[in-house]
């Protein structure tokens, strides 16, 4: 058994308790690009876990913060007194662990060599002697890439020093739940969601459903007019798991997926009060998922193209006026390098 000691951080006040809390972390576009440029160049990719990260950050002098002793492990005085805990590292559920543990992280990539990219906090960049290593940072899940792995290997060794509980997991095979199918020698790199699909198939129970092969149907037309407005209806749809099913498409089409971006944020617009033709256009989704679970995210240079050349192709479209509601514009883009999208949108735009 396990247990792990959490700080109620919803008790915490602004300006006295904590003040800044954001801690950044890397864009799945970015994390996509530096994957494909990776696999265009030949070079290694390894991965490492740090346990318990939070717990590395300090509170330091600045804020003094107090919290109850856990039951069955409480402390007291020489006089019966009942004591407290005053905190002097970022426990799991303060409002502000986050952001120390990416200072922390900060501190000890930098005193080991690594500048950090202004325009991606969450990248840093080690370079020397010709030989560069880039480490791409979400929370705890580190990436390192460089061409060098005996270079990749003393800095891991660098970063062991520092933290307890660092976790080597070799070649990156996963990350953040893809699936990455790397092939050096053939400088060719695939990411997929397979197994995260079917698991999604089986929470909403459409496992057994029948696959079609475009994520909406063609033509639809989809407006509030469909939302319900009797109590009946209403109640009915709030046994639906319509929001669920939108967080889970999200992350799929965040991440490897792009296919089905438009149907997703089309659908995600009807979140708050969902019709049963909502709810129908979102199960489509799922069955055009079951029948192409198997399609990955492949990049590949472009053999039409110069080293020398720019490694990004960019198309953007928009159609008129299309919201029936509000008559605006659904505008998307999508961004290649060589032969896969590393980034790409959906959404309907701001004005008429």
């Amino acid at each position: 058994y396990k247990a792990r000691f959490v700080a109620q951080g919803f008790s915490q006040r602004p300006g006295i308790d904590f003040n800044d809390t954001y801690a950044p972390t890397v864009r799945l576009a970015a994390l996509r690009a530096i994957l494909a440029q990776a696999a265009f160049n030949g070079e290694h990719m390894e991965s490492i876990d740090i346990g318990n990260a939070y717990l590395h950050g300090e509170l330091g002098p600045d804020w003094e913060v107090y919290m109850k002793q856990p039951r069955g492990f409480e402390t007291h005085g020489p006089n019966g007194e009942n004591w407290v805990c005053k905190l002097v590292k970022g426990l799991y559920g303060l409002k502000q662990s986050g952001r120390l543990w990416h200072q922390k992280l900060a501190s000890v990539l930098e005193k080991i060599g690594f500048v950090q990219t202004r325009s991606a906090p969450s990248i840093y960049v080690w370079e020397k002697d010709g030989i560069r290593v880039i480490v791409p940072v979400y929370v705890d899940d580190i990436t390192i890439t460089s061409r060098s792995r005996t270079k990749i290997h003393q800095l891991i060794d660098s970063i062991t020093k520092k933290f307890k509980k660092v976790k080597r997991l070799g070649p990156t095979n996963y990350l953040l739940g893809i699936k990455i199918d790397y092939d050096r020698k053939g400088r060719t790199i695939q990411l997929s969601q397979s197994q995260y699909i079917l698991d999604m198939l089986k929470r909403f129970n459409l496992l057994d459903c029948h696959p079609v092969y475009t994520p909406m149907e063609h033509g639809i037309q989809l407006s509030r007019s469909q939302s319900p407005t009797s109590p009946e209806d209403i109640a009915k749809m709030a046994k639906v798991p319509f929001m669920s099913a939108i967080g889970a498409l999200m992350y799929l089409a965040l991440g490897t997926r792009p296919d089905i971006a438009f149907a997703v944020a089309k659908l995600a617009q009807f979140n708050t009060n969902p019709g049963a033709a909502h709810w129908t256009a979102v199960k489509h989704i799922f069955r055009y998922l079951k029948g192409t679970i198997d399609l990955k995210l492949t990049y590949r240079s472009d053999p039409t193209s110069s080293p020398s050349s720019h490694p990004f192709t960019t198309y953007s479209d928009s159609d008129h006026a299309g919201d029936l509601d509000t008559r605006k514009s659904t505008g998307g883009y999508v961004v290649k390098m060589g032969s896969g999208a590393v980034s790409w949108s959906s959404k309907k735009q701001t004005t008429v």
